[in-house]
């Protein structure tokens, strides 16, 4: 009796052990899905918080040491010299950087951080809370098989197995007092119990049952490892900057460059930059506002015109053209206009640039001229507070894309103005900065861009007509209180056509033609006359040429100052 009951205790703790086995099961799968906290671990790279103050702080303390240098320096910003694109040409530690931060931005792409969605946090916060309440139900050692392993059964179906388990334990706790009572009637209880436990058991040595248990408990299991396995790490996302996918090519090493130019090269802060660029180029929705109409009312304030000599394209930006209070009143009378006015520029610029070459050593960057003639003053608060917010959002996400800043026709006022912007400005960006008064204005854009690339408005000869960007540009420097004489030798019939300009004009103008044969008589073309500041800016001449010669065109400067005579000419064959 003894024995038996000893036995039926055995067989009662075994029971037992296989509840918390099963028990133990339960908690294991509730547990899989704590392995998708990976995901969450991306979440938290994603935001990378502590780049973005650095980057702040990394910005403002040099401009204060510079502040001083700034006002000497600004003369001489023409030493700039823009970088090489070539990986090639990089120093080592440059080389280094670059690899460093496209290893970044490929890891990126690869966990999707660039637009990673929010939807996979939620879930693991819900089955986290699943396994919480099975652990405060555990305590109940014997409840757990009631309370966790019905919820197997129905997805399962082994409800009959699992009874008969919750029966043997009740039996057994039921021996277990009645043994004290009268061992007899325990023995025939045992002997009931052992024949009511052990009909069960015969049937459960058939497959079907366990093979169904196993069959339907992967399902749980599966779904984490389904999960796991449907998630094979997916292909990296596409991210496109100014047209540009990134990482996919050589011109993609271009991009970055320009943001790590833009952070000295400190690989970090240039990353959370192309991050916030990402974010902010998405945010701000610039794929559709290429397609946007938003007029055309500011093509004369801000256009696009010629090349300069190095061949990076030129943008003009006329301020005085908001003199016009219809204009001005129409762009940023109000906070809607002001962000219609921010849309269009930012448009302009983005059409810009997708035009420019990305490939190593290919011109990826713009000369900026700001023509300040008759620009409204410091007093045009709408003015300013639109000119700030372009600003900023074109020094956070458009970095390195100007070669030269050339500001002309300064007035005395934006020279104190610039004083007090210029501690804000680093001292490579102010390096770039060339400003020029009125009277030198014309001369300044010269040394940079070629007489036949910039406007006539501007004192150059670009301008619609017979001659064209491709035609070059003489230019002479005319002596205070002197003559100077050009001459075209001419040995066949011809129909000669020349362009003449002397910047500011105040001098005297004549042309002619001189035959080579000794009998030949001087033809007079263009009488001799005095051209004043407000003439025509061009003069444009033809003779038809009949015998060797030559023509002869005559700049008399009588004032103290020098002049920059211009001119250019073709030759047209003549049957006549």
């Amino acid at each position: 009796m003894e024995a038996m009951a000893e036995e039926v205790k055995n067989a009662a703790q075994q029971k037992e052990e296989v509840a918390a086995v099963a028990a133990e099961e339960v908690v294991v799968v509730a547990d899989v899905p704590q392995a998708e906290k990976p995901a969450a671990a991306v979440v938290v790279v994603e935001k990378e918080p502590p780049p973005v103050p650095e980057m702040e702080e990394a910005v403002k303390p040099p401009p204060t040491e510079e502040f001083v240098e700034s006002d000497e320096k600004i003369p001489q910003s023409d030493s700039f010299k823009e970088e090489s694109t070539r990986v090639s040409d990089l120093p080592e530690t440059e080389k280094k950087a670059l690899e460093e931060l496209k290893q970044l931005v490929q890891d990126a792409l690869n966990h999707h951080q660039f637009t990673a969605l929010p939807p996979p946090p939620p879930p693991p916060k819900e089955e986290e809370q699943a396994p919480v309440e099975v652990e405060e139900k555990s305590p109940e050692e014997e409840k757990k098989p009631e309370t966790t392993l019905p919820e197997m059964k129905d997805e399962c179906q082994p409800q009959e197995t699992v009874s008969v388990v919750a029966e043997t334990v009740v039996v057994a706790e039921a021996v277990e007092e009645k043994v004290d009572d009268d061992g007899a009637k325990t023995v025939e209880a045992i002997e009931e119990t052992i024949v009511a436990v052990v009909a069960p058991p015969a049937e459960q040595p058939p497959p079907p049952p366990k093979e169904a248990e196993e069959a339907a408990a992967p399902p749980q299991d599966t779904k984490p490892e389904a999960a796991n396995a449907a998630a094979p790490p997916p292909p990296p996302e596409e991210v496109f900057i100014w047209g540009i996918k990134l990482m996919e090519d050589e011109r993609s090493d271009v991009i970055l460059l320009k943001f790590l130019r833009a952070r000295d090269f400190k690989v970090k802060e240039a990353f959370a930059m192309i991050k916030n660029t990402v974010q902010w180029r998405k945010e701000f929705g610039i794929d559709q506002l290429m397609d946007e109409e938003l007029g055309n009312d500011l093509e004369k304030v801000v256009f696009m015109h010629g090349f300069d000599k190095e061949r990076h394209p030129v943008c003009y930006n006329v301020y005085g053209g908001f003199q016009n209070k219809d204009l001005y009143q129409k762009t940023f009378s109000d906070e809607e206009k002001r962000q219609k006015f921010l849309r269009w520029r930012i448009q302009f610029l983005e059409k810009s640039i997708r035009k420019l070459d990305f490939t190593p050593g290919g011109i990826s960057t713009i000369v900026q001229v700001n023509d300040l003639k008759n620009s409204p003053g410091p007093g045009k608060w709408e003015l300013r507070q639109a000119t700030k917010q372009a600003l900023q959002l074109l020094q956070d996400n458009y970095p390195e894309f100007v070669a030269k800043q050339i500001f002309i026709n300064v007035p005395w006022w934006y020279l104190a103005v610039n004083r007090m912007i210029s501690p804000f400005l680093t001292q490579r960006t102010k390096s770039k900065f060339v400003f020029a008064g009125p009277s030198k204005s014309a001369e300044t854009l010269f040394k940079y861009i070629a007489a036949e690339q910039v406007p006539v408005k501007y004192g150059g000869l670009s301008k619609e007509g017979e001659f064209g960007t491709a035609d070059a540009v003489t230019e002479i420097t005319v002596k205070p209180a002197t003559k100077q004489t050009v001459e075209f030798p001419v040995n066949e019939t011809c129909l000669l056509t020349w362009e003449v300009r002397v910047v500011g004009w105040e001098v005297s103008y004549g042309a002619e033609f001189v035959p080579s044969a000794e009998e030949g008589y001087t033809v007079i073309i263009q009488k001799a006359r005095k051209m004043a500041g407000n003439e025509e800016p061009v003069v444009c001449n033809s003779f038809k040429i009949g015998e060797p010669g030559k023509v002869v065109i005559t700049i008399d400067n009588p004032t103290s100052k020098k002049k920059k005579l211009l001119y250019r000419l073709k030759t047209k064959l003549s049957s006549d």
